[in-house]
């Protein structure tokens, strides 16, 4: 997939050792729900080998360089969960936003996820913000692990249900 800046590609294993810097960032990984610390290209590689089916992952590319990953895991109701990080050196320049745009618009029209949630940590107001920019709705409080922390801590649940004009284009092609 292509966006003006950016390029999202399937992760491949090559990507690990990125991965493991940009994600092994005490600041990206104590944010995430399954990136632990100290993050190792081993434990890189053991994540990029373990995707599932059901898992759509996309490498964010800006300037031919990995600095991010955002994706989502189909649940078998037609809802996604939708996860994004991008690498320190990177924030506040929009790529999150515009990557998750482009994976979630590939989301509806060609996977037939008919909703997206996706969550933050409460203490998160950057992704606060992506989400917000992205359409989502406010649905709830809730907590969920965090592996760089190992401990619950608490999240802000959001939602965003597929456009009746992508689900018209979505069952036409």
């Amino acid at each position: 997939m292509q966006t003006a800046r950016l390029h999202l590609r399937p992760v491949v294993y090559g990507d690990a050792a990125r991965i493991a810097v940009l994600a092994g960032d005490w600041d990206v990984a104590s944010m995430t729900g399954r990136i632990p610390y100290p993050y190792s290209e081993d434990a890189a590689h053991h994540w990029v080998s373990g995707l599932v089916e059901r898992e759509e992952v996309f490498g964010i590319e800006y300037q031919s360089e990995l600095i991010g990953i955002c994706g989502f895991t189909r649940h078998p109701n037609g809802d996604a969960e939708l996860g994004y990080w991008i690498g320190k050196p990177y924030w506040s320049r929009g790529f999150a936003t515009e990557a998750a745009s482009a994976v979630m618009t590939y989301g509806f029209t060609k996977t037939g996820v008919r909703r997206f949630l996706c969550k933050h940590l409460a203490e998160n107001p950057a992704s606060a913000r992506v989400i917000r920019k992205l359409g989502f709705r406010y649905i709830g409080n809730g907590s969920g692990w965090c592996e760089a922390r190992q401990c619950e801590l608490p999240t802000l649940t959001y939602e965003r249900r597929r456009p009746w004009t992508m689900s018209i284009r979505a069952l036409a092609s």
